[in-house]
């Protein structure tokens, strides 16, 4: 099942159990998809590809993992659990996240296949991540690693 087909189910079971937060988030993401398909219009006409929602879904998290924090500096914790309660929505739809353990076991696998050795081949090993595990690491916090790993 598409990650479209699985908003729009989940979008009718929370209205249905009467989950008003639920619901809301998962109106927020539909319109913030619409609002990329119809920027993604005069490109072909095509629906975007689910891997471009996982990075609309990430963005998401990382804007309410900011806003949380504003809002806990701020001392308004209810603002901040209300974020927290999004992010617990949204990230349902996104792949589970490797473990720290095995970040770093791809991230020697990635350096050994690729053989590199200094920063210059850092985008190699970027790549050969991203193509081995996709959707399972999230490569915003994966380059900080293979910077450290290559400059050890």
């Amino acid at each position: 099942m598409s990650l479209r087909a699985s908003f729009t189910e989940a979008m009718k079971a929370s209205m249905r159990a009467g989950d008003a937060p639920r619901t809301s988030t998962l109106r927020m993401m539909m319109a913030k998809l619409k609002d990329i398909d119809i920027a993604a219009r005069p490109s072909g006409g095509d629906p975007v590809p689910d891997e471009a929602i996982m990075s609309m879904l990430r963005g998401m998290v990382k804007q309410r993992r900011e806003a949380a924090e504003l809002y806990v500096q701020g001392h308004r914790p209810e603002l901040a659990a209300k974020e927290n309660a999004e992010i617990a929505v949204i990230e349902g739809f996104l792949p589970q996240q490797m473990d720290e353990e095995a970040v770093a076991a791809a991230v020697d696998a990635a350096i050994a296949q690729t053989g590199a050795s200094t920063a210059k081949d850092m985008g190699r090993v970027m790549a050969a991540l991203k193509s081995a595990h996709g959707a399972a690491l999230d490569m915003s916090k994966i380059g900080p690693i293979v910077k450290a790993r290559l400059f050890q």
